[in-house]
C-alpha cells in the first residue's frame, strides 16, 4: 500500500537499511506501511536524528513495539491504527 508523501511539509527521510531489516524481521512492515505518510516519515526522522547509537536503537525498539501493539504513535493513543 503506497502512501502519498507529496503533502509532507517536512523533508522526506529515506529509510535506512537497519530500520527496513528490523521491520522485516519483526514482521511489522505491513503495519508500518499502513500508517499515514507523516507517521512513517516522522518515525524515520526521529530515529535518524539520534546522535548516539544506543538512542537510535532505543527509538527503533519503541517504534517496533508501537507497530506491534497498534493504536499507539509516539507514546500517544492513535485509535486509527488499532
Amino acid at each position: 500500500m503506497g502512501r502519498d508523501f507529496s503533502k509532507l511539509k517536512r523533508p522526506r527521510y529515506p529509510m535506512p537499511d537497519f530500520v527496513k531489516q528490523a521491520l522485516d524481521e519483526r514482521g511489522v512492515m505491513k503495519a508500518y506501511q499502513e500508517r499515514p505518510a507523516y507517521q512513517q516519515n516522522d518515525y524515520i526522522g526521529w530515529i535518524n536524528r539520534a546522535k548516539r547509537q544506543e538512542t537510535k536503537e532505543k527509538r527503533l525498539r519503541q517504534m517496533l513495539e508501537e507497530l506491534e501493539k497498534g493504536g499507539i504513535y509516539m507514546k500517544m493513543k492513535h485509535p486509527a491504527s488499532a
